[in-house]
């Protein structure tokens, strides 16, 4: 009877141990509105309201930042303060930029055991916490913050101790789950969706800044470098000579006596003569306008020479030319080095086995953030790393891959082409399949493929592909007319662009290619005599319109200049 005693007593204590060991000693999965539990702050620049909201295509609840440009404060209460001190400890929970993340922060603060008149409603920035954790990204910043405020046991002071090289904060509208594992041998272990990011020691020097336990010596801040100390390595040789074939005054470079005037210079043409075509106006008053001088054209003379106007030996390198002379340097014979100050004891160093973690008696979110859409939810506090990631693959990490399927099919469907887009690319290929494109038939296609992975653009290009494909037809059939091409075509970057580019540069070829097929047959001879018939017709037609719509207009002109003063012009008229 007394051993069966004793087995059930082992039993009941291995399921209790069990139980403690398996379930967290918080959480808060926001199922329920957070005003039964959660306390938002009352001071006046916390303004931003928190809502109780499902994450977007989700059934499950949390925590939502509801507007943008606000600060953002409220705080749960532990009924039992969290100890750290003892065993591992998981802080885990989830976040959620749903609108996306540009500027704020979205980081939970574990606040101590505040002092006696503190009141939840009164929770701020000046809260006394005990860990920060979690994402920040605004500007330059983007980490996954880690701040611990360890307690100095020589001054009592709290310092701040941020982690070195934090992980960055994933750039998407996805869930994700961030995870911080503080174990007894001092390692912590920063993991994002159950990926470990980072791993750093509480009492290594190199992970925290500045190091949870100080240096043992100091700089003596009461040491001053003595009036004689030389931190000149090297120094002028004070007994070197300037050599005396060393000429400061040399100039760096020097005409080339080697050179040779070149047979044909014309030495008494100008770069620039009168344009002889050019004559005074006859309406040029000197007194008003000055003495008219013909315009400035390049000497045609100067075209067939190798230069005109007095020749001049070009300059070459001095090779003479050393520059301003410098003693050579030397080791200095009175160096003393770099001065530092001496070292001294630090008054304020400590020696640790384990930091002081001071416990959690309450969890705040307290943030300022430009974007709205963060949501919070499936906060944890654990000593088991099993328990959290059990929780974690509950609920964080299905609604990622969730959310990640639905953003893939998004993705997908974005890129497939409809059945209109495919037949107008079809299209496309069959264009540059045309016997007078044959040249250009490879930057064709790969225009086009390129078009194919930007195909939301088709319809919009459409008619400008449509035009140029005209225009091509229409310079071929009638090669005598100029079509009139826009001066300057608008900056773009996409496919379509290039295509049209390319189309127009060929006009000039393919009008060539078409002429040289064309010229081949009897009837493209009697055919192009007619034509040509045609043209020299249409041109005299429009050679007599266009004077009389010359007339017209000097006449108008000269009405104009009658009726409004006369500006003053300058000497030369073009």
């Amino acid at each position: 009877m007394e051993g069966a005693r004793t087995a059930l007593q082992i039993l009941l204590t291995l399921a209790a141990l069990h139980l403690s060991v398996s379930n967290p000693i918080f959480y808060e999965s926001f199922d329920e509105h957070f005003e039964k539990s959660w306390i938002v702050s009352e001071k006046e620049e916390y303004n931003g309201v928190w809502k109780h909201s499902k994450s977007k295509g989700h059934e499950d609840f949390g925590l939502l930042v509801s507007e943008k440009a606000r600060k953002y404060g409220i705080v749960k209460q532990l009924d039992v303060p969290v100890n750290l001190n003892d065993g591992t400890i998981v802080l885990q929970y989830e976040t959620r930029f749903q609108e996306g993340l540009e500027c704020g922060g979205a980081y939970l603060k574990y606040l101590r055991p505040q002092d006696a008149e503190w009141t939840p409603e009164n929770f701020d920035n000046d809260s006394p916490y005990s860990i920060m954790f979690g994402p920040d990204k605004c500007g330059s910043t983007n980490k996954v913050h880690f701040i611990l405020k360890h307690k100095n046991p020589k001054t009592g002071e709290y310092v701040e101790h941020h982690l070195k090289y934090p992980p960055s904060v994933p750039y998407d509208k996805l869930t994700h789950a961030y995870t911080a594992v503080i174990h007894p041998n001092n390692d912590l272990l920063i993991l994002v969706d159950g990926e470990e990011k980072k791993k750093a020691n509480f009492l290594s020097g190199d992970d925290f800044d500045p190091a949870i336990v100080p240096p043992k010596t100091i700089p003596d801040p009461d040491d001053t470098k003595p009036e004689d100390w030389d931190e000149r390595a090297k120094i002028s040789d004070t007994d070197a000579v300037k050599p005396d074939d060393w000429d400061e005054d040399a100039p760096v470079e020097i005409e080339d006596a080697d050179a040779v005037k070149p047979e044909g210079w014309l030495d008494d043409e100008p770069d620039e003569i009168d344009d002889p075509e050019a004559s005074k106006p006859e309406d040029w008053d000197e007194e008003e306008d000055g003495e008219w001088e013909a315009p400035k054209i390049d000497n045609p003379k100067c075209a067939a020479a190798p230069g005109c106007g007095e020749w001049k030996r070009p300059m070459k390198r001095n090779p003479s030319y050393k520059g301003k002379w410098y003693a050579p340097l030397i080791d200095n014979p009175s160096y003393n080095g770099i001065w530092k100050p001496r070292e001294i004891p630090n008054p304020i160093y400590f020696e640790l086995e384990k930091p002081a973690f001071e416990p959690i008696a309450a969890i705040g979110i307290e943030i300022w953030t430009m974007q709205d859409g963060i949501l919070f939810d499936n906060i944890l506090i654990a000593n088991d790393e099993k328990v959290a990631e059990s929780y974690r693959h509950k609920t964080s990490k299905r609604k990622y891959e969730l959310e990640k399927e639905k953003e893939k099919a998004t993705d997908e469907a974005s890129t497939e082409l409809s059945g209109f887009q495919k037949k107008v690319f079809d299209v496309f290929y069959k264009v540059a399949d045309v016997p007078f494109l044959k040249a250009y038939h490879t930057k064709i296609i790969d225009v086009i493929k390129k078009g194919e992975k930007q195909h939301n653009a088709v319809i919009g290009v459409l008619a400008s592909i449509i035009l140029v494909i005209a225009t091509i037809i229409f310079k071929i059939t009638f090669p005598g007319k100029k079509s009139e091409l826009p001066a300057k075509a608008p900056r773009q970057t996409s496919p379509w662009h290039t295509l049209n580019l390319l189309l127009i540069n060929m006009l000039p070829n393919m009008q060539l290619q078409a002429k040289a097929a064309a010229s081949s047959s009897p009837a493209a001879e009697e055919e192009k005599e007619e034509k040509e018939n045609e043209v020299i017709g249409t041109e005299k037609e429009e050679e007599k319109e266009n004077e009389v719509i010359g007339t017209e207009k000097e006449e108008e002109k000269e009405k104009e200049v009658a009726e409004a003063a006369r500006p003053r012009r300058s000497r030369r008229e073009t």
